[in-house]
């Protein structure tokens, strides 16, 4: 299991990748993407007041606070209407900066997260309660209706 200053430098790398290459292998995915740039210099530039509003829901609290601070890091400001979920969130952005930046850093960065929290659930699962880590077993037959029931109610 990769402790947290692992996790930390893999997600220093890959804000690297996005900021500005540290790396010569930084440098290489760098000017890949510098191409793929200057690739689209021919269309129009997006305009500033081109943002449209986008309404993220995110699947925990981990992932929530992730996209905040990048978010935030990039200039933008997140917010939520009343009676929204605590696990969803606005943002104001253009397209263009959404589709090529924030979504994909945010991607890479709450894979990272997400398969570190899972290594760590699973290893103190494992050393404070029982190290089988098998599934359920499988058993013949439905459920009798009052047992599902009983679950449920």
């Amino acid at each position: 299991m990769a402790d947290e200053a692992q996790i930390r430098a893999r997600l220093e790398k890959i804000k690297a990748l996005f900021a500005g290459a540290a790396t010569p292998g930084e440098r290489q995915a760098a000017q890949a993407a510098i191409e793929r740039v200057q690739q689209q210099i021919a269309m129009p530039t997006p305009r500033l007041d081109d943002a449209h509003e986008y309404r993220f829901s995110l699947a925990n609290p981990w992932s929530y606070r992730l996209f905040l601070a990048l978010c935030r890091a990039r200039g933008y400001r997140p917010y939520r209407y009343p009676r929204m979920r605590r696990t969803s969130v606005c943002v104001r952005i253009r397209p263009w900066d959404l589709d090529r930046f924030l979504w994909p850093e945010y991607q890479e960065m709450n894979q990272v997260l997400t398969d570190y929290l899972g290594e760590l659930a699973n290893h103190i699962i494992a050393d404070c309660i029982n190290g089988d880590r098998s599934d359920a077993d499988m058993v013949a037959g439905l459920p009798a209706p009052t047992a599902m029931a009983e679950m449920n109610g």
